[in-house]
């Protein structure tokens, strides 16, 4: 987790087309610029970089099913639930799966662990569209192929 660059997803651990699902970790940083006031002297980590770590997950997702052609953006974050504190040094397991897509829009449940205990979730409405332009395709593909996005899926 880059939390400077805004990359919240470290690495793909598992991507499933047939099921239309994915698994990533991330691991929070030790230190950060953002636990300083976020809280002092009990650092936890906001939760709106616990769902935008899940609106990456599932853009993940999405850009594989969407085999690269389009871009998704989120939309709206319905039903998220922070249930427990994510603290520096905790490492994420992610998971997203798509329950509904069509007419340019794909809508995903994603949620957070930590050793197997639920911390948050959400359900996320994103709008995908062709990529706008070359820099933004050229970037996602830097970054896919240092989080070990499917090699296959890169057209």
């Amino acid at each position: 987790m880059r939390l400077e660059y805004f990359q919240m997803v470290d690495r793909i651990v598992s991507l499933d087309g047939d099921e239309r699902s994915i698994t990533v970790s991330a691991q929070v940083p030790q230190e950060s610029t953002i636990f300083e006031g976020h809280f002092p002297g009990y650092p936890l980590m906001p939760g709106v970089l616990l769902t935008e770590t899940m609106a990456q997950t599932s853009g993940w997702l999405l850009i594989a099913l969407l085999k690269f052609e389009r871009m998704p953006f989120l939309a709206s974050v319905k039903e998220a639930k922070m249930r427990d504190f994510v603290k520096p040094g905790d490492l994420l397991t992610v998971e997203a799966k798509v329950i509904h897509d069509g007419s340019g829009f794909a809508v995903t449940d994603a949620k957070i662990s930590v050793c197997g205990k639920l911390k948050c979730n959400a359900t996320l409405t994103f709008r995908h569209t062709p990529f706008p332009n070359p820099e933004l395709r050229g970037h996602m593909e830097a970054v896919a192929k240092q989080i070990g996005f499917p090699e296959q899926l890169v057209s």
